[in-house]
């Protein structure tokens, strides 16, 4: 057994003793954990925030803000709260405890096995109902992302809010690092942050890496396209975007890309009705896998995909499961990155096929 499998059943054994001896204990660490995790991704925050954002009475989270303080995890001041560094130390380390709590271990084995994946992390939590729970799915994704970085790596990254988390998340480096940053695809058009060109600039910056940016539309003509590609500046960068070893992306739903492209109603409906559910490097999926549409834009495609080390899909929500289920079923990943609440659905989804 690894060091991991043994960390895992020890977590499992006091979780089981715990919900039978103390189970009022377990909900009390999970109240803890959620407002540590919310000071961790807003801080510095106040009460009244913390309260309103968790749904909790001001007097509850006034009394578990004295006593985190107490325990040395909290500190504040006029403008609020923030952790201390042991209660950063602590956060990581609960995180695994509620993925014990919540049988999220189990989910990620499960998900792993009947998608046919090399791994699945799953982080506790919903981003349709819970805004830090993407933060969450960004820091989730860095680490893996660090763990798999090699000097010389080239790194593709597409544009997207779940992404740019990604981009937050991934540690300050102290020294340069020999490594090269790309936007996957172009994104001129999109909101300038969550653009391929600024994700992938910011994460080059923060690891001191070199990037390159690709100044081109994600959704132009496919004539246009060509004549585009054959501009020789151009034609560099995408041989080195197609070159990439490591991909990070995000998947969409097909119905809010469509309308964030700017189709037309009448184009966004026809799509829909072809069976399109997900979306994900300017390809557009059926239920099983099927590409129904795809977007005519330079940069990396379904069909560069294999010869790329490693491919780390980013989503979570529950509405995002069909979606990301959608995408995977293309055979591509190698990794995903979601949350709870995705993988619960997705797993429901999966049994009810079978």
């Amino acid at each position: 057994m690894t060091h991991y499998g043994r960390l895992i059943k020890v977590i499992t054994d006091i979780i089981s003793l715990q919900q039978k001896i103390a189970p009022e204990l377990i909900e009390l660490i999970e109240r803890r954990y959620t407002i540590l995790r919310h000071v961790s991704h807003l801080q510095p925050v106040g009460r009244r925030a913390l309260a309103h954002d968790l749904k909790l009475g001001e007097r509850t989270v006034r009394s578990e803000l004295d006593f985190l303080k107490k325990q040395g995890l909290l500190e504040g001041d006029l403008s609020g709260v923030k952790l201390t560094t042991d209660g950063e130390a602590l956060i990581h380390q609960l995180s695994e405890f509620i993925k014990g709590l919540r049988g999220l271990v189990d989910i990620e084995s499960s998900l792993r096995e009947r998608l046919g994946l090399k791994q699945v992390i799953v982080v506790p939590g919903d981003a349709d109902e819970d805004e830090p729970v993407k933060k969450e799915l960004g820091r989730a994704a860095a680490r893996h992302l660090m763990g798999v970085l090699e000097e010389g790596s080239i790194v593709a990254v597409t544009g997207g809010t779940t992404v740019g988390e990604v981009a937050n998340a991934v540690p300050v480096s102290y020294s340069p690092r020999e490594l090269l940053v790309v936007p996957a695809r172009g994104g001129l058009g999109e909101e300038v942050e969550t653009q391929a060109n600024s994700i992938a600039a910011k994460i080059a910056k923060r690891l001191r890496a070199s990037y390159r940016l690709l100044h081109v539309p994600d959704n132009i003509g496919e004539d246009a396209m060509n004549s585009l590609i054959r501009d020789p500046h151009l034609k560099d960068i995408i041989r080195i975007i197609k070159s990439a070893d490591i991909l990070v992306h995000g998947i969409g739903n097909a119905r809010e890309i469509s309308a964030s492209r700017g189709d037309s109603a009448e184009e966004t409906r026809r799509m829909l009705e072809s069976g399109a559910v997900g979306e994900a490097f300017g390809h557009y999926f059926a239920k099983d896998g099927a590409i129904i549409r795809t977007i005519h834009s330079p940069g990396i495609r379904l069909n560069d995909l294999k010869k790329i080390d490693h491919v780390i899909g980013v989503a979570g929500g529950r509405k995002k499961a069909a979606a990301i289920l959608a995408v995977l079923s293309s055979g591509s990943e190698t990794v995903l990155v979601t949350d709870e609440g995705a993988g619960r659905a997705m797993l429901e989804q999966l049994n009810s096929i079978n």
